[in-house]
């Protein structure tokens, strides 16, 4: 580890003398350089062409020098490796085919061939790696079991998640079983990511949030604390995210994870009250803020900053992904706010 990845430092708490910076979906579609790929390609072309996917990869670090890098990929590549057909309908996001509704068809996913299949997303990190200098992580990621099954179940984006919901109530034998395969695959994904040249690796569990308190720990929360389990022996940082708030976020403060990333909703002081003495804690700022003035955005900054003050062990995010229409001298201002902010924080009363 490089003395000044200060990504990898706060990762582990170690001391830093600012707190690092990376948004979620840095990569993507509010950069105007990554709108220009893509009239010439195709989101799955980007996905499945290890230079196309390291390009837009670094686009926001050459931008902002962001602190880490996060691949270029999407969390529905897992589903397609194990045998469903995955399509990007114009204005109406992904689709999955055939909707995973039986016993049958889950037997019928394999897991066999993830790593053979995902080979394009193991050379992009290569590309990207080669392309990174020491100082800036590169973080791997997948969708959590949970997230993926109810795109794999649900066959589209949906508000009511009536088809997941409805086999957990009605067969969750089924859920279970392909949580579970979901859960040995992606541990595949993510160790080939590791060798490839990842320095940590994120699981998103961006719809756990749609489940019933109760409900969340064996339906999902223990399928992502699964995944840190088996991950722990490859010595690289698992952060585990999830939306659905603080009471979501304790369900998971019992894992081998390094790092919880906090959502939008959930109270930074909390968080760290209940979570920070075992955990480095990401986030977790409201994304729609970018909307706002610069004043505005430099006092939210603040705010979550002064809450951390010197306590090692804070990465600045925002508590979800960044929207595609923000406007790009407002991201530029936040970065240069967290630097600023932070230093002066840690050299206050030195």
């Amino acid at each position: 580890m490089s003395e000044n990845n200060l990504f990898l430092k706060a990762i582990h708490k170690k001391p830093v003398e600012r707190t690092p910076v990376w948004i979620m979906r840095q990569a993507g579609r509010y950069l105007p350089e990554y709108r220009a790929l893509r009239e010439k390609y195709d989101f799955l072309t980007v996905c499945k062409t290890p230079e196309l996917a390291a390009e837009v990869t670094l686009q926001p670090i050459k931008r902002f020098g962001f602190d880490a890098a996060i691949l270029f990929s999407d969390i529905l590549v897992v589903p397609e490796a194990m045998g469903q057909t995955l399509e990007f309908m114009p204005d109406h996001g992904p689709k999955l085919t055939p909707p995973i509704r039986s016993a049958e068809q889950v037997e019928r996913l394999t897991t066999a061939e993830i790593v053979d299949k995902l080979q394009y997303v193991a050379q992009a990190i290569k590309v990207i790696r080669n392309e990174l200098d020491e100082n800036t992580a590169l973080i791997g990621f997948s969708g959590s079991p949970f997230t993926l099954a109810a795109y794999m179940i649900e066959g589209k984006p949906t508000r009511h998640f009536k088809h997941i919901k409805g086999m957990m109530y009605r067969e969750p034998q089924i859920l279970e079983a392909l949580l579970q395969k979901l859960t040995d695959g992606i541990v595949e994904y993510l160790q080939m990511q590791i060798r490839a040249g990842v320095q940590a690796v994120q699981v998103f569990d961006t719809w756990g949030s749609v489940l019933p308190l109760h409900l969340y720990e064996p339906f999902s929360a223990r399928y992502m604390k699964e995944i840190a389990y088996k991950l722990q022996k490859n010595g690289v940082p698992v952060i585990l995210f999830g939306m659905g708030g603080i009471d979501h976020l304790i369900q998971l403060g019992d894992s081998l994870a390094q790092a919880l990333g906090v959502d939008w909703q959930t109270d930074m002081e909390q968080a760290i009250r209940l979570l920070h003495p075992e955990y480095a804690l990401q986030g977790n700022l409201d994304p729609t803020v970018l909307y706002g003035s610069k004043e505005t955005i430099t006092r939210e900054v603040e705010r979550i900053l002064k809450i951390f003050g010197k306590q090692n062990g804070h990465i600045f995010n925002l508590g979800h992904g960044i929207h595609p229409d923000v406007p790009l001298e407002n991201v530029e201002h936040l970065v240069q706010e967290v630097r600023r902010i932070s230093a002066e924080l840690r050299k206050a009363d030195d």
